[in-house]
């Protein structure tokens, strides 16, 4: 009898902990399960891309082409120099546990490494562009060995350096080129329209986005991390603590665009790492592409939207042929042009932001290197035809249309739709 009432006493328990970890499972379906890697989000290196090839009926005639600036050093020595505070204030209270010291040894070993270069484009950085340039000019010979290249970047050193980067390679490549580079500030309208657009700088000084990135922040950062760091009698507030643990996060998502190696295991779990990645995405998202919040920080993107469309018409006009444009600038460049052209994965609408990890990832969306290309084909009977590729791989350019190649009739007309009437009428 003793025997039997064990075996159920253990049945029992087994029961109670299914069930408490089915609950927990189940208090929260919007918990994503995405890789180490995955979660760096756009502070991570380019992914190398599959082979493409376009169908052998049609003839490139143009590209346009966007860009994220490459792989870098942490844009800002906020982040890590505040990591080092916190570890430093717990080594000196005596709190900080071994995992913490390794830590600091880490942090310190990136600021030695950064070398007061904050932002800087990196070797690594620069061998993506190159990378992405050879592959262009592969893909679209035809096209480039003829081609008159225009680049233009923002006044962003790391941006220059990305365009030096691209256009030295394909000088390489082919030193008949005729290629021009331009940046500065008078690029600012289609490269940086964070900066000089009132409405969106309103936006964002609001409290509307900051309130509902607060409230998602305060439920959804884990602490775990950070206390097996500076250890569980370190004293602080829950606002510092979140900070803090959102430092460590970007210090060490931000090791591999530096080629620094680290094991992110060693220092947060998987679940952890997705919690604090999420906060991170989700501040991308609400301030860089449209939401129903506003449509604002998308809707900045559009005078590079109709540079894209009147470039491509001019070619089909016969006003400018062989010419390949080249735009160097930053996630807050693509962010929003993504999701203004709508595109698949880089436009996403709902009023429960706790979804949005679900649907609308950074590290798809805006890795280091990131790029829209839009290409434009003719085909033997004169007929235009146009393409995009994001990251190098083909998407759907227009919504509920399947095919990624279709007419630039259709296409204009899609794009042209994208563009606010207010901006159109003030050209």
């Amino acid at each position: 009898m003793a025997y039997i009432e064990r075996i159920l006493k253990r049945v029992f328990f087994v029961y109670i902990a299914w069930v408490i970890a089915l609950v927990a499972s189940a208090a929260d379906p919007t918990a994503t399960k995405y890789s180490y890697r995955e979660c760096g989000g756009s502070l991570r290196p380019y992914p190398a891309p599959e082979k493409y090839n376009y169908p052998d009926t049609l003839t490139p005639v143009f590209i346009y082409h966007v860009g994220r600036h490459g792989s870098r050093y942490p844009a800002g020595s906020g982040t890590t120099l505040g990591l080092i505070k916190v570890l430093r204030q717990a080594d000196s209270l005596k709190t900080i546990t071994p995992l913490g010291k390794q830590l600091l040894a880490t942090a310190n070993e990136v600021v030695a490494r950064v070398n007061g270069q904050w932002g800087a484009l990196d070797s690594l950085g620069m061998a993506e562009q190159r990378a992405i340039a050879s592959r262009m000019y592969d893909r679209f010979k035809s096209l480039m060995s003829n081609a008159r290249i225009e680049a233009l970047s923002s006044y962003s050193p790391r941006c220059i350096m990305s365009m030096y980067s691209f256009t030295h390679q394909l000088s390489r490549l082919n030193n008949q080129m005729e290629i021009t580079t331009s940046s500065g500030r008078q690029h600012s309208p289609l490269m940086r329209p964070f900066d000089v657009e009132s409405d969106y700088n309103e936006y964002i000084q609001s409290g509307a986005w900051n309130e509902l990135y607060r409230e998602f922040m305060e439920k959804t950062v884990p602490l775990t991390a950070l206390r097996r760091v500076v250890g569980d009698k370190f004293p602080m507030d829950e606002i510092d603590a979140r900070a803090a643990a959102m430092n460590e996060y970007y210090v060490i998502a931000g090791m591999g665009a530096m080629m620094m190696d680290v094991d992110e295991s060693r220092y947060f779990s998987l679940a952890e790492y997705n919690a604090l990645w999420s906060v991170f995405n989700l501040r991308q998202y609400l301030q860089r592409t449209s939401t129903t919040i506003s449509t604002v920080p998308s809707e900045i993107a559009s005078p590079l939207l109709l540079d894209l469309i009147t470039s491509i018409q001019g070619v089909v006009d016969g006003k400018s042929m062989g010419i390949v444009k080249l735009r160097f600038g930053h996630g807050e460049t693509l962010m929003p042009l993504l999701s203004l052209m709508h595109l698949d994965d880089c436009y996403y609408i709902t009023n429960y932001f706790d979804t949005v990890a679900m649907h609308w990832r950074d590290f798809d969306v805006v890795p280091m290197s990131a790029n829209l290309q839009i290409v434009l084909f003719r085909s033997a009977k004169g007929h235009y035809y146009v393409q995009a590729l994001l990251n190098e791989a083909p998407v759907k350019l227009i919504k509920n249309v399947d095919k990624t190649i279709v007419s630039w009739e259709q296409a204009r007309t899609y794009l042209n739709r994208c563009v606010p009437l207010y901006y159109q009428i003030a050209l």
